[in-house]
């Protein structure tokens, strides 16, 4: 055996051998299957993306107060009203010196227009909002897969879809409305201070102090207790770094939380400034506790403590530690995909693949003999190569995926088809088998990469913009085409070489 033989074998012994190793059960790799196949939650979300711009005008509230208060300017008040951020000053110099910081710290952001001698309204210029709303979606995507990555689903879809729409497939999820509960909690934690200087009661029957809201507390019993509670967040959960459920003495769970510099600062200082006051700390307009400050509290850590199961304190955790959702979302459609039906995909789907296969295998054995039987290797080669490609990259089969591994059978043979009718064509102008072999493997070669380095093309557009089934059914077109390109073409000629390299055959059986 010529040396150049040796290491063509070499290849082929070693490209088995990993394919063996990437499907060996016992090395952890596994083919993943999609939701198609193995069942699981489809879910369509839409991001309420106005909320988003609403929010954004709510902090500015807030910001702009503090600004003001730093730089000394002297207003009558700040307010949303609508889409419309609203300042009224004391006279025309508070005017020109708000005029001066919007120029200086919101130039681009911000359209002003003043109204009298001391009132001016700002509203969001149109791109500003765009950039509002599209950051929103990204968030929300960046945030659902955090939360799903937590929840310990493997190989989850999360993609935008249209405008406002998020795309969500678990595959192999049961607990669907622990999910749902999940990916849809908003999660915005604020800090807020209890009014302890007004009636409760007297709220409820309309005398509403301007400054104040009302939000109610939950109880062990299920019940509610209405708090009255100062609108102004003191503080919200952006600057959380980690949440962890705790237990307390009495071994009950609590989540705690851990803040960064910033907001290990800011509750510092907050908690000094209101010793003896309540604080309560809200999750999404749920007040979950209101405790009193008795002392600072340094060190930047704080507590949730809602009379909480271990689950809910788990989940709490969870949405706490991969941040809030710039805008809440809706489910607007929702579709579970039962194990039977799953199934029932696969074994159809194994059945294609079976007889398809049969089918094709017995045409090459009839129609081309000896020369048949080495095409079935490579056809069987082919397959090994493809599903231990799926396995070792962690992609996910699909439903459209068999169809596409269904397809790659019938190609793989296309291209020993050509080869052996050139091979053919060689003998019957007189060639010897050797000289037949090889000019039949150069004369066919331009052919086959041609037409499949076309359909790769094709299979690459279809990946990289396709989507779900679309996506699945090109992840195995493009691997059965690399695949059947290393079969049909190096594996066969490797084992025609072999075969015909130390004896004189005057015959093929072709």
């Amino acid at each position: 055996m010529d040396k150049s033989l040796q290491w063509r074998a070499g290849v082929i012994l070693f490209s088995i051998l990993a394919a063996v190793y990437f499907l060996y059960p016992v090395q952890g790799h596994k083919i993943n299957l999609g939701l198609d196949l193995q069942g699981g939650m489809h879910l369509i979300l839409g991001v309420q993306v106005d909320k988003a711009v609403d929010s954004e005008l709510d902090r500015m509230v807030d910001e702009f107060q503090d600004l003001l208060d730093d730089k000394g300017i002297d207003y009558v008040l700040v307010e949303k009203v609508g889409n419309v951020l609203d300042i009224e000053t004391l006279d025309r110099k508070g005017i020109a010196s708000i005029k001066q910081v919007v120029e200086e710290s919101y130039a681009g952001i911000l359209n002003l227009e003043e109204h009298g001698e001391n009132h001016i309204s700002l509203t969001l210029k149109p791109k500003e909002i765009q950039r509002i709303k599209r950051t929103a979606i990204d968030q929300s995507l960046e945030t659902i897969r955090n939360r799903v990555d937590e929840f310990g689903v493997s190989e989850p879809t999360i993609q935008r879809e249209g405008r406002d729409r998020i795309l969500i497939q678990l595959p192999g999820l049961k607990d669907t409305a622990r999910a749902k509960a999940l990916i849809g909690k908003t999660a915005r934690l604020e800090f807020k201070l209890v009014d302890e200087e007004h009636d409760v009661d007297r709220a409820l029957q309309g005398d509403m102090p301007m400054e104040d809201e009302i939000l109610y507390e939950r109880n062990s019993t299920g019940n509610k207790t209405p708090l009255l509670l100062k609108k102004r967040v003191l503080m919200t959960g952006d600057t959380i770094t980690d949440a962890r459920v705790s237990y307390d003495r009495f071994n009950a769970p609590y989540v705690s939380l851990t803040f960064n510099r910033r907001g290990a600062k800011l509750f510092g200082k907050l908690t000094a400034k209101y010793v003896k006051k309540r604080m309560a700390i809200i999750l999404d307009g749920t007040v979950y506790s209101a405790p009193t400050i008795r002392e600072r509290i340094a060190g930047g850590r704080a507590q949730i403590s809602g009379r909480f199961s271990l689950q809910e304190a788990k989940d709490l955790a969870i949405v706490l530690r991969a941040g809030a959702l710039p805008a809440p979302v809706t489910i607007e459609e929702e579709r579970t995909v039962g194990p039977s039906l799953g199934q029932d995909s696969i074994k159809k789907g194994m059945k294609s693949i079976i007889i398809g296969g049969i089918l094709v295998v017995v045409f090459m054995v009839i129609y081309y003999k000896v020369a048949g039987l080495v095409a079935n290797v490579a056809l069987i080669l082919n397959l090994l190569f493809m599903m231990a490609a799926l396995s070792g990259l962690n992609a996910t089969l699909t439903l459209p995926g068999i169809a596409g591994i269904i397809l790659t059978i019938g190609m793989a043979v296309d291209a020993n088809v050509i080869i052996f009718e050139r091979i053919r064509e060689e003998l019957r102008q007189g060639k010897t088998v050797l000289s037949s072999v090889e000019g039949g493997y150069d004369k066919a070669f331009s052919t086959i990469l041609d037409a499949n380095v076309t359909t790769l093309i094709a299979a690459f557009v279809l990946f990289q913009f396709g989507t779900g089934p679309v996506k699945g059914f090109a992840v195995t077109l493009c691997l059965g085409i690399i695949a059947s390109m290393f079969t049909a073409i190096f594996i066969t000629r490797v084992i025609f070489a072999f075969y015909l390299g130390k004896r004189e055959v005057e015959h093929l059986s072709i």
